[in-house]
């Protein structure tokens, strides 16, 4: 793949932007002092919850750990951001509707509100994938080994093709880093490397990150010719004279799609890492993030009720069989493989009535002492995703009623070990939206000059922007990770095709190879990375 990146001297009456700017001294004091507020709050942050649950210190060492993996899992937000700013950017600033320091600017702050608003959905879908006895034993030397390779394998491969000037999508990358742990982690424990990774979930987040560019293209395309039937107005759809702003209702437009996206932006990818902060998190410092001490008293009281439904119902499915020890290895064998036996429903059962009894026996979940904690919530997490993978794969097998029980135990279960804190939110947010005012001029160039044989157009930028904003909108609703680059790229390469301006098929080929190669990459990065780091750790 050749570099994209280089910029020609532009003649004064040349339509392409001023991307060449210098650097001020002062932007430079003021983002180094936002980052150090951002690393302060965080340590201040995680000092006074761990001092709420009263649990005293007794090793600085699961907190210089924490530090390293907080700063990674930070660095991959910021890197995300450097990578991903084309794809607000990149219209505004090729029709002259902002220029580029002020774009970047704006487009981060609407990173930074968009990770602000997200729901969470997305952060605890891409959790799902990881394999389960890795989850459960996040504070170990195998888990902080598959954070670590998963995060460094992602910044690589990020950082490589931003490099290349390569519009590739993180989204992408940070799936494939994590089936490359999965794999790497059956393999390394004698089993097959399919059995390491939730492949229904992996194909559920493939199909979205597969259809995306596709619905990009299409939608785009057939946005700006209904644009050119409805607005007969020729000059939306030519080339800027010059460095002239289009019209004022055109240029809000465009301000209006580049602050959507880059909202939408924030609110979908910023969650990726907040899912992987948490597990840092629940791993290092159990007594204080395992589980959600905010939830108020009574709820208590409502999951036991839930829990006694749910346990009737797969008591039901048990057909007698009584368990003899430990359920939770049924359990979690059942999740990691997806197959039943005479052994999961009554395993089941046991660990639902196990739950109810350990939180029945307190009047709140911070009450539970911080030696169960870490248990409680691994007992929690083991019956939230067998429910899921009972209810998704043998939905067959039961009742609407039957399914709209184990769905509200699922929801009582999700309530009181999925959550993020506020501090985790604004530091994702401050990581993404400082990235976005960094090292976006590489990817911003491809978007703006190498896609399309013409300069973008004011209807073009429009029309991609319209429909990168909405997909990622509906796919942040769904809880599923799409690529934003992949989309508002495709929009682009789409409207061009309307436009009749023509595609650089050496851009497009180039897009199309990183694509192809992002997943396996990432899979062999972060597999060989894991057997690095537990041969290290």
């Amino acid at each position: 793949m050749t570099s994209l990146s280089s910029v020609d001297v532009l003649p004064a009456e040349s339509p392409k932007p001023q991307l060449d700017h210098p650097l001020d001294i002062r932007a430079v004091l003021v983002f180094l002092a936002i980052v150090g507020c951002g690393l302060f709050f965080a340590a201040y942050s995680i000092h006074s919850d761990v001092e709420a649950t009263g649990t005293a210190v007794k090793s600085l060492v699961p907190f210089f750990l924490l530090g390293v993996a907080l700063v990674i899992a930070l660095s991959f937000e910021f890197v995300n951001g450097f990578h991903d700013t084309a794809n607000a950017v990149a219209t505004v600033i090729y029709t002259h509707s902002l220029p580029a320091p002020i774009a970047v600017v704006w487009s981060g702050c609407f990173n930074f509100l968009g990770v602000l608003w997200s729901t969470g959905a997305v952060a605890f879908g891409i959790v799902s994938l990881l394999p389960v006895e890795l989850i459960l034993q996040v504070g170990s030397q195998a888990g902080f080994a598959m954070v670590f390779a998963m995060l460094i394998a992602a910044i690589i491969w990020n950082l490589g093709t931003w490099w290349l000037g390569l519009p590739a999508s993180s989204s992408h990358t940070l799936i494939g880093s994590i089936i490359g742990v999965g794999v790497a982690n059956a393999l390394m424990r004698g089993r097959d490397g399919t059995s390491g990774v939730d492949w229904g979930k992996a194909t559920e987040i493939g199909y979205a990150l597969l259809f995306s560019p596709i619905v990009g293209f299409i939608c785009a395309a057939l946005l700006l010719l209904i644009f050119k039937a409805v607005i007969r107005k020729p000059e939306l759809y030519k080339e800027p004279k010059g460095n002239a702003a289009p019209p004022p209702w055109v240029r809000g437009l465009l301000i209006l799609t580049c602050t959507g996206v880059s909202f939408a932006h924030g609110s979908n990818d910023g969650q990726k890492g907040m899912g992987l902060i948490m597990l840092i998190l629940i791993g290092t410092v159990p007594t204080a993030y395992a589980l959600n001490r905010a939830v108020p008293a009574h709820h208590v009281q409502t999951f036991i009720a839930a829990s006694d439904a749910a346990a009737k119902v797969v008591e039901t499915k048990a057909a007698g069989y009584d368990v003899l020890g430990d359920p939770r290895p049924a359990v979690t064998d059942y999740i990691a493989r997806h197959e039943l036996n005479e052994g999961t429903y009554p395993s089941l059962a046991v660990l639902i009535q196990s739950i109810a009894k350990e939180v029945g026996g307190y009047s709140s979940l911070s009450k539970v002492p911080a030696d169960q904690v870490a248990n409680t919530r691994n007992d929690m997490y083991l019956a939230s995703e067998a429910v899921r993978v009972l209810s998704k794969d043998h939905a067959a097998d039961l009742t609407p009623a039957q399914v709209k029980t184990l769905s509200a135990y699922k929801k009582e279960l999700d309530l009181s070990t999925k959550f993020i804190p506020i501090w985790v939110k604004i530091c994702v947010a401050l990581a993404l939206g400082l990235g976005t005012m960094i090292g976006w001029k590489r990817i911003v160039v491809t978007v703006g000059e190498k896609i399309g044989k013409e300069h973008l157009t004011y209807g073009q930028g429009a029309a991609a922007e319209l429909v990168a904003m909405g997909t990622i909108f509906a796919a942040d609703n769904f809880g599923l990770p799409v690529s934003t680059t992949h989309v508002l790229s495709s929009g682009v390469a789409g409207t061009m095709a309307a436009n009749g301006s023509g595609l650089q098929l050496a851009t497009l080929r180039n897009i199309a190879t990183a694509w192809v190669l992002t997943l396996p990459c990432a899979v062999l990065l972060s597999a060989s990375l894991y057997w690095i780091f537990r041969q290290i750790f």
